[in-house]
């Protein structure tokens, strides 16, 4: 088991029309040429890593902007709690509602190997795009193991 930890904002929002509630939930499209082909179960919830001496939510709202390249919303922040993904890293997230136009997104960037073994090296960003979707369509666009804020998000709306 690994000792990462990552943590992130979902973002959500009160649409109106097709899905439960109104609601939708806004995600972040993979970058980078392993995710760009793919659509399910290539999006995440904007998130990253952090080190022992920063606070999780201080990380939450750090990566938002790093990530999206807007300031994170305002609160009140609403507590998902922790996920640990397959390959062992424990995910915190939070939820607030905020309303953002994905146009205005200026993605963070990383730098990696491409080709594989070419001794190449090319920036990406780490979100190429983010979009609002629905709850239904969120569980399928979603990688598996974050799937379940989106449910904790959704019982205590409607609780």
């Amino acid at each position: 088991m690994t000792d990462k930890r990552s943590a992130g904002l979902l973002l959500f929002r009160r649409a109106g029309g097709g899905s439960p509630a109104g609601i939708e939930v806004l995600l972040g499209h993979m970058g980078g040429p392993y995710w760009e082909r793919k659509d399910e179960r290539a999006w995440s919830i904007p998130k990253g890593e952090y080190e022992p001496d920063e606070s999780p939510r201080d990380a939450a709202r750090r990566e938002f902007t790093e990530e999206i390249g807007l300031p994170p919303p305002d609160g009140p922040y609403l507590p998902l709690g922790d996920v640990r993904q397959p390959g062992g890293k424990l995910v915190t997230v939070w939820a607030v509602e905020a309303d953002l136009d994905p146009a205005r997104m200026v993605p963070g960037t990383f730098t990696m190997e491409w080709p594989p073994r070419s001794g190449r090296t090319a920036e990406f960003p780490e979100l190429d795009r983010v979009a609002w979707f629905a709850p239904e369509v969120a569980r399928i666009r979603l990688v598996p193991g974050q799937v379940a804020f989106v449910e904790r998000l959704l019982e205590h709306l409607a609780g």
